[in-house]
């Protein structure tokens, strides 16, 4: 099963790839990937305005939610309780915005594993011989290193790909900051205690996240780390889009502060 799924997602990368060719040329399997991934990126985009507008109703109940926790007290049972009849009642589910994640992770393992297979079908795996400008496919930034160091022509790829993934993450970085400041997560319970055991260190390394991007475009074959930075940078544009009414303006918090 697995054998004729990898070989059908092949012929439709070979097949993207041949009708970028006359504006790609040689970069047209990369092209062909940047393409596959804002398809994907297009078709769970219906989820995530979905997940947007969960997150947001879940802001709006922040404050039950704190009512509820000064209810309970130390009740962690019955706090577990009236906080899932109050997300009931009020049709929100916590875990709306981890759907749109999971339905792109199998697309993620396909491009990983159709790129790093030597054998697809029986076959020798043509497609580990497509390039980005010098860099294989097929490669990571260890063998681009190895093959004339960071500033190669293969290193520089990698370098561009980094110097994205570090502008976007830097922007969700920024933009994180804002959003907590605006609507701070609930993290003391009455009585000094956590609400949610680690929720405080959460909340400070959260925005840091976004930067562990750079060691998965490290470390996976470039053909998934192309993935990795169009999906990135997607996510980010579309944050920004579908959360743009949770963001105070800078002056605003800068008056508050």
């Amino acid at each position: 099963m697995f054998t004729s799924l990898f070989s059908a997602f092949a012929s439709l990368a070979e097949h993207l790839a041949s009708l970028l060719e006359p504006v790609f040329h040689g970069a047209s399997t990369a092209a062909a990937i940047v393409l596959f991934t804002a398809l994907v990126r297009l078709a769970v985009h219906p989820l995530s305005r979905q997940a947007a507008r969960g997150q947001k109703a879940q802001a709006k109940l922040r404050p039950q939610m704190a009512a509820l926790r000064e209810k309970h007290g130390k009740d962690s049972k019955a706090l577990q309780k009236a906080v899932m009849e109050l997300h009931a009642a009020e049709k929100v589910s916590p875990l709306s915005g981890c759907l749109p994640s999971l339905l792109q992770m199998p697309a993620f393992f396909l491009l990983y594993h159709l790129f790093s297979s030597t054998e697809i079908g029986g076959e020798a795996n043509a497609l580990l011989d497509h390039t980005l400008f010098a860099a294989p496919l097929g490669g990571n930034w260890t063998a681009a290193l190895a093959h004339g160091g960071m500033f190669g022509a293969r290193g520089l790829v990698y370098l561009v790909l980094f110097a994205i993934v570090a502008a976007v993450a830097t922007f969700n970085y920024r933009r994180m900051k804002r959003q907590m400041a605006a609507t701070p997560m609930p993290v003391a319970a009455p009585g000094g205690q956590d609400a949610v055991p680690g929720m405080a260190a959460m909340s400070k390394f959260m925005p840091l996240l976004s930067f562990a991007t750079l060691f998965t475009v490290a470390v996976v074959p470039l053909a998934a780390a192309l993935y990795v930075v169009t999906s990135t940078t997607w996510t980010a544009v579309e944050r920004a889009f579908l959360y743009k009414d949770m963001l105070p303006a800078p002056a605003a918090l800068a008056t508050a502060a």
